[in-house]
């Protein structure tokens, strides 16, 4: 099977799975070098943040997320005040859509960049090689929010319901990235980091080989922030010190990653990084992502270092850009696990 006879398949990669293969499609196999996974360390977890006592302790928070947002550009969040019970019918209603009938999904898989839901929306499926083994669909939820009728009723309300509390802590993250900066609190609001948001909502079915392929290949993200709700089967990792390390799942936390924009904008200060997910014999494993960005959607604004970081012995390291032009670049470069920022470096 090749690509595109898998792509013309329309039934994913839970096809294969409900076809009960017992072998891995070549199409799915990584060179064993990129499937590396040493154990590192024991003492290199990513940071837990608990933002129980925010109102008591936020000098205390804000200090530690600008630690984590340096050294790790990782870290997960208890106690963040989205109920549990959104959290859980948000991964209920992305495993309904996902294990509706074919007929049904297919109904959502479309080529139409106009579209604000999209099924099947493997954003690398056409430009990676080899594939990863996940099924997705993305809902556009700012600044041209999919209506109701364009999602399907399987996850509507719990889509619509979770993305409400996703821009309001967003907004709160943003708030307590900028305090990190030594900023004025409004600053990365008033650039509109909040402006765009879309979510990519994945599925990873149970891998007969899962040690011959990845559920998402390594990469960074093209946002300013990324909010990242997963499950308990595990499988995220975050690349620290050239090692792979677990980011083990905790019932009813946030994982937050700083974005290649947010990496531009702070001219350094606050890193992108590496990250995958690896395929697993248990599942399915649901996740998701919630990306701070406007993507390809029309967006003039042009972003470069925030000028109050700079000085003489700190000078620009990036060049302007808008997102749609990053976007462009980074979706043509395909998921080779090496930064876009590079081509906009001084």
């Amino acid at each position: 099977m090749d690509t595109q006879a898998f792509v013309s398949t329309k039934t994913g990669v839970k096809g294969l799975v409900d076809a009960e293969i017992t072998e891995l499609p070549r199409v799915f196999h990584y060179p064993p070098s990129t499937l590396s996974n040493d154990k590192p360390p024991e003492n290199l977890t990513v940071p837990i943040l608990d933002f129980g006592e925010i109102n008591n302790e936020k000098d205390i928070i804000v200090s530690k997320i600008k630690d984590a947002a340096e050294n790790w550009g990782f870290f997960q969040v208890i106690n963040h005040g989205v109920p549990l019970s959104v959290l859980e019918d948000i991964k209920q209603g992305v495993r309904r859509f996902h294990e509706e009938d074919p007929e049904v999904k297919n109904n959502y898989c479309s080529t139409d960049v106009n579209k604000r839901f999209v099924y099947n929306n493997n954003i690398d499926l056409h430009r990676s090689s080899p594939m990863n083994w996940r099924d997705s669909f993305v809902c556009y939820i700012a600044p041209d929010a999919a209506s109701p009728d364009e999602i399907p009723v399987a996850c509507r309300d719990a889509v619509m319901e979770y993305s409400k509390h996703v821009m309001d802590f967003g907004a709160l993250l943003f708030q307590l990235l900028s305090e990190a900066l030594g900023l004025n609190s409004e600053i990365l609001k008033k650039m509109d980091c909040l402006k765009g948001m879309f979510m990519l909502c994945h599925y990873f079915p149970p891998c007969p080989q899962p040690d011959l392929t990845l559920g998402i290949s390594k990469h960074t993200d093209n946002s300013f922030l990324t909010l990242l709700l997963q499950d308990q089967i595990g499988g995220l990792q975050v690349l620290h010190k050239d090692y792979w390390v677990d980011v083990t799942p905790i019932h009813g936390a946030l994982v937050v990653n700083i974005g290649d924009f947010m990496q531009l904008i702070t001219n350094d200060k606050f890193s992108s990084v590496e990250h995958r997910v690896r395929a697993n014999r248990d599942g399915p494993r649901i996740s998701v992502a919630c990306f701070f960005s406007s993507n390809l959607f029309p967006n003039s604004t042009v972003y470069e270092p925030i000028k109050e970081l700079l000085s003489d012995e700190s000078p620009a390291k990036y060049r302007d850009m808008t997102i749609p032009e990053y976007t462009a670049g980074y979706l043509a470069g395909g998921f080779n696990g090496k930064s876009h920022l590079s081509k906009f470096r001084i």
